[in-house]
C-alpha cells in the first residue's frame, strides 16, 4: 500500500459528509416541490402525467435514504479512523462500511466527486481483490438497503398509487385510486371507498348480512318452563297445573315424603291486651301514669 494517503482519505471523508448533507436537502427540497405540481395535475384530472412524476419523486425519496446511509458510514469510519489506518487489512466490524462505500462509488461519483477518491484510496489500502468483490458484491457484504434504494428496478404501481393518495390528501384534493394497481401486491389491498362489505349470495340466503337481518322474522317471546312440583319435569307452555293433593301446605315431589303432615297449634283470638279507655276528653291522665310508672319501680 504505498499509494495509500490515510490524511487524504480523511480530508475526502468529512468533504463527503458535507457534500451529501447538501445534497440529501437539495433533493427534499426538489421532492417537496414536486409534489405540489402533482396535487395540480390531480385537480386537473391530469393522472398519467400524476402518475409519472410520483415515479420521479420516489426515485428521489429512495435516494435520500441511500445518502443518508452513507452518510452514516462516512462518520463510522471517522470515528474509527485509527483501527482503518494501523491494520494492513479491513476489521470485521468495517467491512459492510468500506464495501458499501466503494459499490456506491460508480453510482455517485457525479454527484459526490468525493467518492472516487474515497474508492480509491480503499483500493490502494487494501488491495484490488477486496475493491473488485466490493463493487461485484461478491461476498455479500453491501448494506441491502442501499442497493434497493441505488437499484434500478421498476417501481410498483401500488407504491405510485398510495403515493398519489397520500398527497391528494396534504392537499385536499379528492383523488380515487386505480384498483387494479393493487393485484400485483397481494400483501397490499387496495384503499376501502367507505362502502361496507357485501357478502356473496351464498353465505347469507336473504342476499347479506343487512338485508337478511332486516327480512327475518320478530322473535317470539318464549315463556320460561312450569312445573307441576319441585323437582318435577318441565311441562309445555300454560298455566300452572294444581298440586295433586290441595290439603297439603305444600306441593308433593319425588324429594318430599307424601305422608308428612304439619299441624300447627292455633292463633289465640286476643294476642294483645286491649288499651284502657280514655277519658272523655281525650285528655292524658298524667296522675294515673305516675302512679304506674311509681309500681313498677317497687316490682323492680
Amino acid at each position: 500500500m504505498p499509494n495509500f494517503k490515510a490524511e487524504k482519505l480523511k480530508t475526502n471523508l468529512k468533504l463527503c459528509i458535507n457534500r451529501l448533507k447538501l445534497l440529501e436537502k437539495k433533493k427534499t427540497e426538489g421532492a417537496m416541490k414536486a409534489r405540489k405540481e402533482i396535487a395540480d395535475y390531480i385537480k386537473t384530472h391530469r393522472l398519467e402525467r400524476a402518475r409519472v412524476r410520483v415515479e420521479h419523486i420516489i426515485r428521489e425519496d429512495y435516494l435520500v435514504e441511500a445518502l443518508e446511509v452513507l452518510e452514516l458510514y462516512c462518520d463510522l469510519l471517522l470515528a474509527r479512523f485509527g483501527l482503518l489506518e494501523q491494520k494492513a487489512y479491513c476489521d470485521d466490524t468495517l467491512v459492510e462500511a468500506v464495501s458499501t462505500l466503494i459499490w456506491a462509488s460508480p453510482r455517485l461519483v457525479a454527484d459526490v466527486q468525493e467518492f472516487g477518491i474515497i474508492a480509491h484510496q480503499f483500493e490502494e489500502k487494501f488491495g484490488k481483490e477486496f475493491a473488485h468483490q466490493a463493487r461485484s458484491n461478491l461476498s455479500g457484504t453491501v448494506n441491502a438497503k442501499v442497493i434497493h434504494r441505488l437499484g434500478v428496478e421498476p417501481i410498483k404501481k401500488s407504491l405510485i398509487e398510495n403515493y398519489l393518495v397520500e398527497i391528494a390528501r396534504n392537499y385536499h384534493q379528492e383523488y380515487q385510486p386505480d384498483p387494479s394497481a393493487f393485484l400485483e401486491d397481494e400483501d397490499v389491498p387496495p384503499p376501502m371507498d367507505g362502502k361496507p362489505f357485501i357478502p356473496p349470495e351464498e353465505i347469507y340466503p336473504g342476499g347479506n348480512m343487512y338485508t337478511a337481518a332486516a327480512t327475518a322474522p320478530p322473535a317470539s317471546h318464549v315463556l320460561p318452563p312450569q312445573y307441576t312440583s319441585y323437582g318435577g319435569p318441565p311441562t309445555t307452555q300454560g298455566p300452572p297445573s294444581q298440586p295433586s293433593n290441595p290439603g297439603l301446605p305444600f306441593p308433593t315431589g319425588p324429594g318430599l315424603a307424601q305422608s308428612r303432615t304439619m299441624d300447627l297449634p292455633s292463633v289465640p283470638s286476643h294476642t294483645f291486651p286491649e288499651p284502657p279507655p280514655s277519658g272523655g276528653d281525650g285528655d292524658v291522665d298524667f296522675d294515673d301514669l305516675t302512679r304506674r310508672f311509681e309500681d313498677l319501680k317497687r316490682r323492680k
